[in-house]
């Protein structure tokens, strides 16, 4: 056998069974794996806890329903988060954090005792008829029941008879029949990642639930109430067929959970109480199982409320919108209507009839009459049957002109009630009287949002006034009027005025100092979820994230009226929007659970630690979950560069990339991501690459001759302006060199690419798989040679051409950070050539933006198909 057939054997078998291998480049090779799924786990606790804490704020300033289910469950997600981010920050830094974790446990235990002050006595009804429920219920009827209740008593607009089968009798009967202790023990051996795991231990709880008895309490109050009902009907309890439908609590949180649950129409008396339980049981899908793990929703803060309710059977039904949801602007009501039962228009199985109303009194706008060949309807054994539409109803419209004026009125009275946007299912029934089913704030689509999650219904129209600017997203909102004053620099926000409208081209903490004296906050980049965004929420100030030229478009000095509920800036004073100004009422405003939020609020989400570079940002001024977040994860970025040059030190691990980039730049295979028998010598080639988003990042990464021939261009203003800055640097400042070395950790589907090039870096992650969900790109920048100014000129100017590439953009201080994700694998492609492109593009630029003017200047050169940034464009052109 000859000696090269055994070489090529040795190596094939270390490269895929490990045999032979190095067991110090093994171990090393498993420590940086687990280091790095640390930094994976800690980003990604960061993600979740900026919605929660984004969720709770919307919850305290709006008008949506919540309860104490609501509360323990987000504050107990928040506190999870927290201890995983800093579980996370120690297993990548392998060094104990003892503060933090004290102050965590303290948070801990002071929202325990927040939430210990209002534990109210629990309902002890089993059943409750809809007549006395309002939406303070929640808690005891879950969301859905709650706003039936509400729309009938409070709102005064037709609903069913019916009762709620209260979450106290769910929780008798679990109790009643061991049902917690039995799923705790069966969830103990669910595997997450397994899809066989999950559907199997959800059928073994669901089988459970289903064979449970009833306690003869609870039964007896559930058949009661139905008898009660029946006789308010006037037939005999065996003749009256109800609609059970799903109100669960725990989960009214920042995701809809609209059609998760199970919901059972047409139900005879003798199948009440089994199809209770087949309703209870849908808590335990296999999809409600594993959000709830994975969000860190304990079961205790679940629970499972059902609306009991006289079944319609309705001659047509659908869907009202009270807005539309793609296009906002319009002052329109939509209506959609099928005959018969309104599964089939919110399935879309049959095209409905459509009716545009105007807001304003003047009529229908627009009928369109679909054909609908069948319709679902109720059978007399307790089931449904899709029939035939007769020949001579399938062209016919659904609504005569003064039904669908009702049913817009009663849109309009349900949106003026709750202060948002309504997506309300309604049925006509037999004697031609309109129901509402179902109201609920109605999600608009990306992008969409005229006034944020709950707009205002009752805006009064501005004409005859000019538009300065529109677009952007609502962070907080509101009117603002005052007088426009730039934030360039830091220095800026000395001497702002009482009254001002803070205008800037990127959102930052450090506004937080001149809140309480901003009438308006507008910026050309940000992000809703993003730090500045909480704080604004937190102080009241109306402000607009993401508005497009917003320095340009609005001169300093003028009188501006910010419409942060339209996303509209007039010149001026506009009166009939001025009043406006003060915060809408607030649907659970002062009851006892709107007080509780709002004092475990004051421990979650107020931000101390705004500036990285302060001495303060340290473990020392943390003392809300909020400052521990943005603190690990500022320094989670030095630990990844870190682990990454312990991993470039091991022989056999990284591999050094062969291929002209301009930066020292190593490669780590996590499996898959280059070719078997590759990286030979520890240097690898671009052709033996097989990473797929990496070949795309090299595909613009990689320099051509005309790139490397072409010296950089230097501003001398801002050569000096650097030269300057870093001989004034000690080392220990911000001015801070990093290492030059660069890494790509790749596998087939994934790649995180670190690159440092003198005193700046680049982070991008990124997994591109045939499962459009799963993909995604971020990425993050931060740094430079030149001052403040500067550096935070090339973010601007970076985040402007992150915003062209369609990613989610937000700015803070000289760092930009974005996100693009749920996209074909072709397009996630694409857009990482033009991040490869991105990264060269951006390399000493930042001496170059010698005035405001070089940030768009910056972008249209990258879009230009220029390989570099010379200053054109720009006021400064001195070059050499």
């Amino acid at each position: 056998m000859s000696g090269g057939f055994l070489m090529r054997l040795k190596r094939f078998l270390a490269t895929h069974y490990g045999i032979g291998r190095d067991p110090t480049v093994q171990d090393a090779g498993l420590s940086f794996r687990a280091k790095y799924n640390f930094f994976q786990e800690l980003l990604e606790s960061n993600s979740e806890l900026l919605k929660i804490i984004a969720d709770m704020e919307t919850k305290l300033h709006g008008r949506e329903l919540f309860g104490m289910a609501y509360v323990r469950s987000q504050s107990s997600r928040a506190v999870f988060h927290a201890m995983r981010m800093i579980r996370a920050f120690e297993g990548l830094s392998g060094r104990p954090r003892p503060v933090l974790n004290t102050l965590v446990e303290g948070i801990r235990e002071e929202v325990k005792l927040a939430l210990m002050a209002r534990r109210d006595q629990e309902n002890t009804s089993f059943a409750l008829p809809l007549s006395k429920v309002t939406a303070s219920m929640v808690d005891d009827v879950g969301g859905k029941c709650a706003n039936l209740g509400e729309v009938g008593n409070r709102v005064g607009l037709p609903v069913p008879r019916g009762f709620a089968v209260t979450t106290t009798a769910f929780r008798a009967f679990f109790e009643a029949a061991g049902l917690p202790e039995e799923i705790a023990r069966l969830k103990l051996t669910l595997a997450l990642d397994d899809p066989a795991s999950l559907a199997a231990v959800s059928e073994d709880i669901q089988h459970l639930i289903l064979r449970a008895e009833l306690p003869p309490a609870v039964a007896r109050a559930i058949v009661d109430a139905h008898r009660d009902m029946a006789g308010k009907a006037g037939v005999p309890p065996e003749d009256l067929k109800v609609a059970m439908r799903s109100s669960a609590i725990g989960e009214d949180g920042e995701l809809s959970f609209a059609g998760q649950y199970l919901s059972i129409l047409n139900v005879p008396a003798e199948r009440l109480l089994s199809s209770y339980k087949y309703v209870a049981a849908s808590l335990y899908t296999p999809r409600a199982i594993s959000y709830r793990v994975l969000k860190g929703i304990a079961d205790d803060d679940v629970a499972m409320s059902v609306a009991c309710l006289e079944m319609v059977e309705s001659r047509a039904a659908g869907v009202m919108y009270t807005r539309h949801p793609l296009h906002p602007e319009q002052d329109r009501v939509i209506i959609n209507a099928v005959w018969g039962l309104g599964p089939y228009a919110v399935d879309g199985v049959v095209n409905p009839d459509t009716y545009v109303v105007a807001k304003d009194g003047s009529g229908v706008l627009e009928t369109r009459v679909s054909e609908k060949p069948v319709m679902l309807v109720g059978a007399a054994h307790g089931t449904l049957e899709e029939k035939p539409v007769p020949e001579a109803l399938r062209t016919a419209p659904c609504l005569d002109e003064a039904r669908i004026l009702q049913l817009a009125d009663y849109g309009l009275s349900l949106e003026r009630h709750y202060g948002c946007p309504q997506d309300v299912e309604w049925a006509l029934d037999p004697e031609g009287r309109l129901v509402i089913l179902q109201s609920r704030p109605l999600a608009m689509a990306p992008g969409a949002e005229m006034a944020g999650a709950c707009g205002r219904p009752d805006m009064p129209r501005v004409t005859g006034r000019e538009v300065l600017a529109t677009g952007g997203e609502p962070a907080s909102s509101g009117v603002g009027v005052g007088p426009v004053v730039r934030v360039l620099r830091d220095e800026d926000l000395e001497g702002f005025p009482q009254g001002g409208v803070l205008v800037a081209g990127h959102s930052s903490p450090k506004y937080m100092v001149v809140m309480p004296r901003c009438a308006a906050i507008v910026a050309e980049h940000g992000s809703v979820t993003g730090h500045m965004a909480s704080l604004c929420r937190e102080f009241g100030v109306p402000t607009l994230l993401g508005v497009p030229n917003a320095l340009s478009l609005l001169p300093e000095g003028e009188v501006v009226t910010v419409d942060a509920w339209s996303a509209t800036i007039y010149r001026g004073r506009v009166e009939e929007l001025a009043g406006l100004g003060a915060p809408r009422e607030i649907l659970l405003k002062d009851t006892p659970v709107h007080g509780v939020l709002t004092r475990v609020m004051g421990l979650i989400a107020p931000l101390h630690l705004l500036d990285p570079k302060s001495k303060d940002f340290c473990e020392a001024s943390c003392t809300t979950i909020h400052d521990v977040m943005r603190l690990l994860h500022e320094w989670s970025y030095t630990e990844m560069f870190r682990i990454s040059d312990m991993a470039s030190g091991q022989a056999g691990m990284a591999m050094r990339l062969a291929a002209v980039t301009g930066l020292d730049l190593y490669v780590i295979d996590l499996g898959g991501g280059i070719a078997p028998g590759a990286g030979k010598g520890g240097k690898v080639a671009v052709e033996e690459i097989v990473s797929r988003p990496f070949l795309a990042l090299l595909d613009g990464l990689v320099l051509d001759r005309e790139h490397v021939r072409t010296p950089r261009p230097v501003q001398l203003k801002g050569f000096m302006s650097v030269l300057g800055e870093q001989m004034l640097s000690s080392p220990t400042s911000g001015g801070q060199r990093f290492g030059d070395k660069s890494y790509a950790i790749i596998s087939d589907k994934y790649l995180n690419f670190s690159s440092r090039v003198g005193y700046h870096y680049g982070v991008l992650d990124c997994y591109c798989g045939k499962t459009v969900n799963k993909n995604y790109i971020t990425f993050s920048f931060k740094g430079g040679a030149a001052d403040d100014v500067k550096r935070s000129r090339r973010a601007r100017g970076i985040a402007l051409i992150l915003t062209r590439l369609g990613f989610t953009v937000e700015v803070v201080g000289d760092r930009v950070a974005g996100r693009f994700q749920k996209f074909e694998p072709a397009v996630i492609e694409e857009r990482l050539v033009s991040m490869g492109r991105l990264l060269q593009f951006t390399r000493q630029t930042d001496m170059l933006m010698v005035d405001e003017k070089s940030v768009a200047a910056m972008a249209d050169c990258f879009f230009s198909g220029a390989c570099q940034f010379t200053g054109e464009g720009a006021n400064g052109r001195e070059t050499s």
